[in-house]
């Protein structure tokens, strides 16, 4: 329990990390932020500030213990927040090969929640089974 307790805490910090990290500019309205979302990919100034905020929203949720299904809804955010990205991205731009960094991301998210459930597997395991 302790090894996967540990590659879940990792897995998930850092990719709590990554999405703060790109909501943090979106909540505080920059104009960098303003000028991708509103100028170049056509969302408006709201959607940017909503996107962030949930963003961070999502990220704290999958660092809280003990908050099981509303962390599965923050898994399913986090994941709808990287395919419209995604999306978005290839909409206006088509492909570039730099969305690949895009990756790291996507394999954060399944590592995180990938140990999550095996970590939430092993406590119904010794519940369920304890003398």
């Amino acid at each position: 329990m302790k090894k996967t307790k540990t590659l879940y805490w990792i897995f998930s910090v850092l990719f709590a990390l990554a999405m703060i990290f790109t909501a943090i500019e979106d909540v505080l309205l920059t104009q960098r932020a303003i000028d991708f979302m509103k100028g170049h990919l056509g969302y408006p100034n709201y959607f940017t500030f909503f996107i962030g905020m949930a963003k961070i929203l999502g990220s704290v949720a999958i660092l809280i213990p003990g908050i099981g299904r509303l962390k599965e809804w923050a898994y399913a955010g986090l994941t709808f927040d990287i395919i419209g990205a995604i999306y978005s991205a290839i909409a206006v731009d088509g492909f570039q090969p730099q969305m690949t960094i895009l990756l790291i991301w996507i394999a954060l998210l399944i590592l995180s929640y990938t140990w999550y459930r095996k970590m939430e597997n092993l406590k119904h395991l010794n519940v369920t089974h304890k003398p």
